[in-house]
């Protein structure tokens, strides 16, 4: 199977179209750049409340939202994403709410996880998402296994698994390509290549020519995307869905991108990276390059743009207001989802542990 290291791109670095464009109805490409534009407005927001203690951890996607936004277009709502840190912009254009969004970063009892995931782990099963477990790479291989289940069901669905450049150097990077490939799944697995794995620069966590060429090694189709091209993400991921969908078997896709901020709201990248280099790729900016091709074609105004900032302002407002009005988790939802009929045992440990909610003693308790 063939990889092509080519970058693929729509839009040149100016915004002007050098490639076919892809076939999106206008009001789409409306929607996917108020989508960006609400990613890019959210990461500020969230990171403040996280600087001001009312969240405790936030991973921004400043910069890669062309490649969050494109790749999640190219999905059906019956198809299965299983994410990384930097996806829950997948989530939220897949109908996850702004309000279940902060939720899940506070940890209570609006949230759909009900507090038992870490925050930037989202996962609903009511758009299909799975979520990561901060062990790099491990989604691969969920990924790899549900799309083996949809092929032994004879289902249609394809599961889009993302990472990072530097998990590209995990063992479960290998083990989820090489059987994917093998059995012929319905996957497609992205990289997100944002040049920095944390503080390690791609330079110094491969050697390959590109992440994309990794693919070889496997026998699968390989392909490169500029993933500050809202429209060339869109066609390469398009055309890597409908070939898993039609029985062709997955694809690994590069999308080429930059972070622009810190790993985390944990990191500093002024101390391990050069300004010039941030410089650069500010000039490459996602969401203005597709701004200024929306323009050239009539479909935006800065009326648009001023009505969309205001709104989604307000939205986020609306949602921190509401998710920071609710309590924390029920004590008891600590003791549910475990077994369908609770046993004997475990009733006990949840009546104790409602007791010590309440600061009562229970008799003949057990000792913890």
């Amino acid at each position: 199977m063939s990889v092509d290291e080519t970058l693929h791109q729509v839009l040149d670095v100016s915004g002007r179209a050098i490639a076919p464009v892809p076939d999106v109805p206008k009001e789409d490409l409306r929607r996917l750049h108020r989508h960006m534009v609400s990613m890019r407005l959210l990461d500020q927001r969230m990171l403040s409340l996280q600087r001001q203690g009312r969240i405790g951890f936030y991973g921004m996607a400043t910069g890669q939202e062309a490649t969050v936004t494109g790749s999640a277009y190219a999905l059906r709502a019956t198809d299965w994403v299983f994410h990384a840190l930097r996806e829950t912009g997948v989530c939220l254009w897949r109908g996850t709410t702004l309000e279940e969004f902060i939720c899940q970063l506070i940890g209570n009892a609006g949230d759909v996880l009900i507090g038992r995931q870490m925050p930037m782990h989202f996962s609903d099963r009511r758009v299909n998402s799975v979520a990561w477990s901060s062990v790099i790479g491990t989604q691969l291989v969920h990924a790899m296994g549900a799309a083996y289940a949809a092929k032994l069901q004879q289902h249609d669905t394809v599961c889009m698994g993302y990472i990072g450049d530097g998990g590209t150097s995990s063992p479960d990077f290998h083990a989820a390509l090489n059987f994917a490939q093998v059995w012929q799944v319905p996957a497609v697995f992205f990289c997100q290549n944002n040049q920095w794995a944390i503080s390690v620069p791609l330079s110094a966590q491969t050697a390959s020519s590109s992440i994309a060429i990794k693919a070889a090694a496997y026998g699968m189709r390989g392909v490169r995307v500029d993933g500050n091209d809202l429209l060339a993400v869109i066609q390469v991921t398009r055309e890597a869905v409908e070939r898993a969908r039609a029985g062709g078997g997955p694809t690994f896709i590069e999308s080429l991108t930059y972070r622009m901020g810190g790993h985390s709201s944990s990191d500093d990248p002024t101390r391990y990276r050069d300004a010039a280099q941030v410089q650069y790729w500010e000039e490459r900016d996602p969401v203005r390059r597709f701004e200024t091709w929306l323009r050239s074609e009539g479909l935006l105004t800065d009326a648009d743009l001023e009505q969309w900032t205001a709104e989604v302002q307000d939205e986020i407002s609306r949602a921190i207001t509401s998710a920071e009005s609710l309590p924390a988790p029920p004590i008891e939802s600590m003791f549910s989802d475990v077994y369908a009929q609770m046993p004997a045992a475990l009733a006990d440990q949840m009546k104790y542990a409602l007791a010590l909610g309440k600061g009562t003693h229970v008799e003949g308790a057990f000792p913890l």
